[in-house]
């Protein structure tokens, strides 16, 4: 990481409030190249607070973007931070329009220029897209990076139409804790408590809404761009990692997209920005790369970032498992289209006879994180255990084959129950035996005609059901094995269907793997600059003298059948800012369930947060629980709030509902 002090323009920052059409102020910090010509801006907007949670991130990029000649602007949304009004759902309609009204403020300042950028990861590069679509005029390029294009089925909430326990609860959970937090009074001065309460009592836990639609409808619709791709004007960079769940979306944007106006990177990266250096690398020099983006698209500068290949891709060499790598070896390769023409399906007949797949519903603690952050614990281990709750069919590799985009399974089913799931995960297996899971991919079968509904399965029926795994680029080598394993559970990713310890019968006679097999190439021109930041905020972590938990820790209780599993997300622990907020979180996720019995399931979330200014003798905390747990027709949610105040609580709420289980 190069680290860069000296820039073409020198800059200054700035705090502002954004004024909104109701009276509402959002609060913004700007920095600003010192030019007495206005300068194109770019805006990346958010809820995770721009005064302390994204402040060390913020200063990596915001103020290197203003050296280079544009006004870098940061944004919380409503009800967020330091902003005032009351929190919404996620990409509510109201956060999109607020965005819109953003860009056009922006636009109309005297330092700017009239053209307007936006990018963001994750929650910013939701709405940097969803903005998009709704096309306000200034808005001319995005850079959306690990973001989705399908709130549906390419998010926290769903896969394959089967809830996502592991983070549909763990994330509704999060931003409990999260929407929960106070205004700073370095900021906002005495009115943080006005607005703290007021704004807590908007609260509503996210879980309440994400379960009351199970299938794929008009909630869903909302806010995904797949629904109208012609919507989106801007030009368009969609970045995304081979380990973060949403790196199919740079796939379909690359597909559906314009040419002319889009562009799609895939690294091996985890869910974080490429320049950070974060496990799986190597990083590249990402900022330079979007800087390529703004000039072309936002100053009409021919930087030849539209020359390059349509989607530049990362093919990661075959690798022993393991929970982290610093960098994955492998190369970069170029496609001029997508669908490539470089990329031919491949298709593999499973041979056998007819097996019975009932996963014991553990199956799955080895899957690791959803989100990987690049934490020691995130990605999987071994899979031999795995594998062995699995009905496996194994191909042996000849020759070097490198795997590029989607891979598919057909597979001829046969329940004796109305409802379960299919679980498909592709391994490579070494000449010793380890296995590496490549990809996944997960089917609800009462989605099997369609996400937007839910067909109960007629019991004794027979029927082929066909989904896509995730993406991925690997190469297999000549002496390995490429392993299909196929499980009725995957626990705690997937909520278990009741009735599906049942399991299912698959017949290899009329099953197959489909592979994106991807021509192989001497080598690429393909390369990047070495990464580069502007200089750190300066943020400290004092050293604690708790124990460190394990990041993940698997119990199992022989004697009950019971296998818990206590997950530490690990998002920054304790900090302290150069302003002298010290800002302290912790966060426990556990995931229950007896080997025997899908109705076991539960899940438990503990948040504590703690932000002090002990020159203002200020003192805030908020401790939140969550729980789901389910019976034969229901889901039962209990969430709780605690909110205190210099020791004096302020808040508390509890929520107890019942949602019934309509596709779930």
């Amino acid at each position: 990481m190069r680290i860069r002090t000296s820039f073409p323009y020198e800059t200054t920052h700035d705090d502002v409030r954004i004024p909104l059409p109701d009276g509402t102020l959002l609060y913004a910090r700007v920095w600003r190249p010192l030019t007495s010509e206005p300068v194109p801006a770019i805006l990346e907007y958010l809820p995770y607070r721009l005064t302390d949670w994204t402040a060390p991130r913020d200063w990596q990029r915001h103020p290197w973007y203003a050296g280079h000649g544009y006004a870098s602007v940061r944004v919380d949304v409503r009800g967020h931070g330091n902003s005032e009004g009351a929190p919404g759902d996620e990409y509510s309609a109201t956060e999109l329009a607020d965005g819109v009204e953003v860009v056009n403020w922006l636009a109309a300042q005297p330092w700017c220029d009239g053209r307007v950028g936006m990018f963001g990861i994750s929650w910013g590069g939701f709405n940097s897209l969803q903005i998009a679509a709704l096309a306000p005029e200034p808005l001319k390029a995005v850079v959306t990076v690990c973001s989705t294009d399908d709130r549906y089925d390419n998010d926290v909430h769903y896969m394959g139409g089967s809830v996502l326990a592991v983070d549909m609860h763990a994330w509704a959970a999060t931003m409990l804790a999260f929407v929960s937090r106070p205004p700073d009074p370095l900021h906002v001065g005495d009115a943080w408590r006005d607005m703290w309460l007021g704004r807590l009592e908007q609260v509503d836990p996210f879980i309440h809404t994400w379960l009351d639609h199970q299938t794929r409808d008009a909630y869903w619709r909302h806010g995904s761009v797949c629904e109208d791709y012609g919507a989106i004007d801007a030009a368009v960079l969609a970045v995304g990692g081979w380990h973060d769940p949403y790196r199919d979306t740079v796939l379909r944007l690359v597909e559906h997209l314009p040419v002319e106006r889009v562009r799609g990177l895939i690294g091996p990266w985890s869910h974080q920005y490429p320049d950070r250096g974060l496990p799986p690398g190597p990083a590249i020099g990402f900022l330079q790369e979007t800087l390529r983006w703004w000039d072309q698209h936002l100053k009409g500068v021919d930087t030849g970032v539209m020359r390059e290949p349509l989607l530049r891709a990362y093919v990661s060499d075959s690798h022993p498992p393991a929970t982290v790598y610093d960098t994955l070896p492998g190369r970069w390769v170029g496609e001029p289209a997508w669908p490539s023409p470089n990329v031919t399906t491949v298709s593999y007949g499973l041979q056998g006879p007819a097996v019975l797949v009932r996963s014991p519903q553990h199956t799955g603690v080895d899957a690791g994180r959803f989100f990987p952050f690049g934490n020691d614990a995130d990605l999987p281990p071994d899979q031999r255990e795995e594998d062995a709750r699995s009905a496996c069919f194994e191909f042996a590799v000849g020759e070097e084959t490198w795997v590029l985009g989607r891979p598919r399974v057909r597979l001829r089913v046969t329940s004796e129950v109305t409802r379960g799931q299919v679980v498909a995960r592709l391994c490579d297996v070494a000449p010793d035996g380890s296995s590496t899971l490549v990809t996944r991919g997960v089917l609800n079968l009462s989605a099997r005609h369609g996400r937007d509904r839910a067909v109960p399965w007629e019991p004794g029926a027979t029927q082929e059901v066909s989904f896509e795994l995730n993406g991925v680029g690997h190469a297999f080598p000549p002496g390995h094995r490429i392993r299909l394993a196929v499980s009725s559970a995957y626990w705690p990713w997937i909520w278990p269907q009741p009735g599906s310890q049942a399991g299912f019968a698959l017949e290899p006679a009329g099953s197959f793997l489909e592979l994106p097999v991807r021509a192989r190439e001497a080598s690429s021109d393909i390369a990047f600059e070495e990464p580069e930041q502007s200089e750190p905020l300066g943020v400290s972590h004092p050293a604690t003298f708790d124990e460190p938990r394990p990041e993940r820790l698997v119990v199992r209780d022989v004697a009950k059948g019971e296998w818990r599993l206590e997950v530490d997300p690990r998002y920054g622990g304790t900090r302290v800012y150069p302003d002298g907020l010290e800002f302290t979180e912790d966060a426990l996720e556990t995931y229950t369930i007896d080997e025997n019995d899908p109705l076991s399931a539960r899940t438990r979330s503990d948040w504590s947060i703690r932000l002090h200014r002990p020159e203002l003798g200020w003192d805030a905390t908020v401790r939140t629980r969550s729980e789901i747990t389910c019976d034969g027709t229901d889901f039962h949610t209990s969430n709780e709030v605690v909110c205190t105040d210099g020791g004096e609580v302020v808040f508390h709420r509890t929520w107890e509902k019942r949602i019934p289980r309509t596709a779930g």
